[in-house]
């Protein structure tokens, strides 16, 4: 072993520190020697890993033996994290104390196992103590706001002690900041820090400019994303179209920008080619997967893609296996999606009542399901029907209820399904629903470890405008809970004070960070305001003023009879008089004539009480009284022989 050593140490003085290679072959010509010399493997195995071969190193180390292994356990965990073996080297680095290097190891393969508790506030441990390398204190920074990021986008943002953004004087420590701005919803926000982390790139004396484009092209896909969040289609499109893609080094942002650019588009008119095209991207190694919040909207814009170039019956299935390894309820944005998609895929993209029809069986099938029940109140407000929106969510409301399982009582009075049913009660007028669903919803949370604040908040200053006084004593225990976990809470203090205002009027005393009355009030004028009185409205002054003019014992006046205008028929002589028997049908008129000889002898004994003139009719009357030339009182010639005849005549004639 001793030989070997010397030997080493000979051979090391002919090299230069920075110069690896030969490091490396000083130690591959020593090893000849001396095949298992721990200090000769460790130094080999150190030089590979400055030549970033780290696949090579880790072997060197894992066929050393134990000794060599013991030896540089912080070598073989960062071996380990750069060949994406991060559990093994995480749990290496957590096992060496009392070293710097190993702390930065266990964080950085934390943040790749998406433990960003553990790794944030391992970086926050790193800067407490003194950096004795240099630029270390900036990697600590940069690392740093990376994990707090990361904290923001995994909805763990109450974890992240620095919520706003200072002046960053480093392009890296801006874009993370960016980021963490981009995760809580401030996209304007987001906006100028990615802008600054630019010009701080292109303003950086340490960089090639070859680096500068390197690190410029993730800023850049940023963007293009905060620009499409903001609505700003056309300056996004104008981006994305100056990023070359093939020029961005990582697989996993590659993708990313080609995402991006097909949702900048204001409309995808050839759904089949981004289809083709998203599809076309190159595969993602290991070492730089996506985290689980990226890969998940992913999965669901290839879903989205699929729906639009109907392939209907491939998303139901994908989505079915997805919502069976995870059964419903569930408060993830991600499984609501594919909920919604897998819905979306049986309606097929339609919308309205022929989408209602075929989703409410879908909704039979799985009552637990949150993101299908939001998805029928949805589509029931669309229809402007705020009545079965609320009776859908209900029913979700109600089946929850009834489960035994304590998640699903954690998914019941989630703050976003409050949120929505009380909004759908204000629209209805419910007051009373509204404030039962709040205290309900507090009473339960109030006993958790980690209540939802912004939930609290919300049933307290909802509970203070009740006037029952159950109501009230709940606000006050709400307001109490919340200022006793943070006295610094401008609206917790101030609701603790309202909260008591009726009751204890002391307690304002308690609460010294609000702003007294005295300096709120120090520009208003009170006199002057009581002077000029009560504001009034224009539409409240008016009335006010109609209200004064009206006299007591004025009388009513009659309303005004709508006169119908006449309708007179287009020959209307007004000199002449009109028909006096104009009401009577055609038939019963003295003027009607039938047409025809048949006609006027059957229209003799249509006349009804009507006085019958001379002619025929009177001849008749006298031959049959005197029975002269009569024959059992029929008439001559008027029976139906007669007739006959006359057809006979007529037929002869033809």
């Amino acid at each position: 072993m001793a030989t070997g050593t010397q030997s080493l140490n000979t051979l090391l003085q002919r090299a230069t520190i920075d110069d690896h290679e030969e490091i490396l072959k000083a130690c591959n010509a020593s090893l000849k020697q001396s095949k298992r010399d721990p200090k000769t493997l460790h130094t080999k195995a150190v030089a590979l890993l400055k030549l970033d071969r780290y696949d090579d190193a880790l072997r060197v180390l894992e066929e050393g033996g134990e000794d060599v292994k013991s030896g540089a356990s912080l070598e073989r965990s960062y071996a380990l994290y750069k060949n994406g073996q991060l559990s093994e080297a995480k749990d290496i680095a957590r096992g060496i104390s009392d070293d710097r290097g190993a702390r930065h190891v266990e964080a950085q393969a934390s943040y790749r196992l998406e433990d960003f508790e553990r790794s944030a506030r391992l970086y926050k441990d790193l800067t407490k103590t003194h950096a004795p390398i240099d630029n270390e204190e900036n990697d600590v920074k940069i690392n740093g706001g990376a994990a707090d990021a990361q904290l923001a986008w995994t909805r763990q943002g109450h974890l992240v002690q620095r919520k706003r953004p200072t002046r960053e004087d480093l392009f890296e420590t801006a874009y993370n900041a960016a980021c963490a701005s981009i995760a809580r919803g401030d996209l304007v926000q987001g906006e100028l820090l990615l802008r600054r982390s630019r010009d701080l790139c292109n303003a950086s004396g340490d960089l090639s400019d070859d680096e500068k484009v390197a690190e410029l092209l993730p800023i850049q896909v940023q963007q293009v994303y905060v620009l499409n969040r903001l609505g700003k289609l056309a300056d996004a499109q104008d981006l994305a179209s100056q990023i070359t893609q093939k020029d961005i080094p990582d697989a996993s942002t590659q993708h990313v920008a080609q995402n991006n650019s097909i949702a900048a588009k204001d409309s995808i008119e050839n759904p089949y080619m981004a289809h083709r095209l998203l599809q076309n991207t190159s595969s993602i190694p290991e070492k730089d997967r996506f985290f689980t919040f990226q890969l998940d909207r992913i999965k669901e814009n290839d879903l989205i893609l699929d729906l639009l170039v109907s392939k209907y019956e491939g998303v139901i299935k994908s989505t079915d296996r997805t919502l069976t390894s995870n059964p419903p309820p569930s408060i993830s944005s991600h499984l609501n999606h594919i909920s919604v998609l897998n819905a979306a895929a049986h309606a097929q993209n339609r919308l309205g009542n022929f989408g209602i029809k075929r989703i409410l069986p879908l909704l039979e099938k799985r009552p637990l399901d949150v993101g299908l029940a939001m998805l029928v109140v949805q589509l029931y407000i669309l229809t402007n029907n705020h009545v079965s929106a609320a009776t859908a969510l209900e029913s979700l409301l109600k089946h929850l209820e009834s489960s035994d399982a304590t998640d699903h009582q954690d998914v019941r009075f989630a703050p976003g399904l409050v949120a929505t049913v009380v909004s759908l009660y204000g629209l209805q007028g419910r007051k009373s629903q509204i404030m039962t669903e709040l205290a309900r919803a507090a009473s339960y949370w109030r006993h958790k470890s980690k209540p939802p604040e912004s939930l609290l908040q919300a049933a307290g200053l909802g509970l203070l405008d009740s006037s029952d006084p159950k109501d009230q004593a709940t606000a006050r225990d709400i307001f109490a809970t919340l200022y006793q976990q943070d006295r610094t809470s401008k609206i917790a203090s101030a609701g603790y004070v309202a909260a008591h205002a009726l009751t204890s009027r002391s307690v304002a005393d308690e609460t010294k960070d609000l702003t007294p009355t005295s300096r709120l009030i120090a520009g208003i004028d009170v006199s002057a305001l009581e002077e000029a009185g009560v504001p009034q409205t224009k539409s409240n002054a008016d009335a006010q003023a109609a209200s004064r003019k009206r006299v007591l014992d004025e009388k009513p006046k009659p309303a005004k009879k709508r006169v119908r205008k006449s309708r007179l028929p287009k020959d209307h002589d007004p000199t002449k008089a009109p028909d006096p028997e104009r009401w009577l049908p055609l038939k019963e008129r003295s003027s009607y004539r039938p047409k025809g000889k048949k006609g006027r002898q059957k229209a003799v004994g249509l006349t009804q009480g009507g006085v019958e003139k001379g002619g025929e009719s009177a001849a008749a009357a006298a031959a049959g009284t005197s029975g002269k030339g009569s024959e059992g009182g029929v008439i001559k010639g008027s029976g139906p022989g007669t007739a006959n005849k006359a057809k006979n005549k007529k037929k002869s004639k033809k």
